[in-house]
C-alpha cells in the first residue's frame, strides 16, 4: 500500500518513455510555435524533469494564454466538488502538444466553403445543416432463389 502523496507519487508507468521512444528529445519538439488562443494536450515527459505538470494535468485539454521563451500558461478546467475551476498552469514546451480535437471542424469549414463558392458559381442555393443519419428504408426479402436455411447449435464434443 503507497504511503507517500508527493508530487510524482504513483507515476511509475505515467511519466515513463514509451517503447522505443527514449533517449533525447527531437528538435522538433523546441521548433513548433504556439500562439494565444492554441489548443493544445498535456502530456508529461518523463525525461525532462524541469517545468513539469502535475500528475492530474497529464492528458487534460487546454488553451494557451501566456507565451514566453521556453514555457507557455495553459489554462485548464479543473473539476472541484461539483464545479469547475479556472487552472492557469505554466509548463514548457516538452511536455504539450497541439490538440488534434479542432481538425475535423477545420476541414469541415473548408468543405463548407469550397461547396459554397461551388453553389454560388452555378446560382443554387446551398444548406450548411448537417442531417443525422437516417434510418434504413424498408425492404422486402425475396424467398425466390433465397430459400430460408434452418440453422441450429452444435452439441459440445469434449476433446481429451
Amino acid at each position: 500500500m503507497p504511503h507517500s502523496f508527493g508530487l510524482r507519487a504513483r507515476t511509475r508507468h505515467l511519466f515513463s518513455r514509451d517503447f522505443r521512444q527514449k533517449g533525447s528529445i527531437p528538435l522538433s519538439t523546441y521548433l513548433k510555435n504556439y500562439k494565444v488562443g492554441d489548443i493544445v494536450d498535456i502530456k508529461a515527459n518523463g525525461a525532462v524533469h524541469k517545468g513539469m505538470p502535475h500528475k492530474y494535468y497529464h492528458g487534460k485539454t487546454g488553451i494557451i494564454y501566456n507565451v514566453t521563451k521556453s514555457s507557455v500558461g495553459i489554462i485548464v478546467h479543473k473539476i472541484v466538488g461539483s464545479r469547475y475551476i479556472e487552472k492557469r498552469v505554466n509548463i514548457r514546451v516538452e511536455h504539450i502538444k497541439h490538440s488534434n480535437c479542432r481538425l475535423e471542424f477545420l476541414e469541415r469549414v473548408k468543405a463548407n466553403r469550397a461547396k459554397k463558392e461551388e453553389a454560388k458559381s452555378k446560382g443554387e442555393s446551398f444548406n450548411l445543416k448537417r442531417i443525422p443519419v437516417q434510418p434504413r428504408t424498408a425492404h422486402t426479402v425475396s424467398a425466390v432463389d433465397n430459400a430460408p436455411i434452418n440453422i441450429s447449435p452444435v452439441p459440445y464434443e469434449a476433446l481429451v
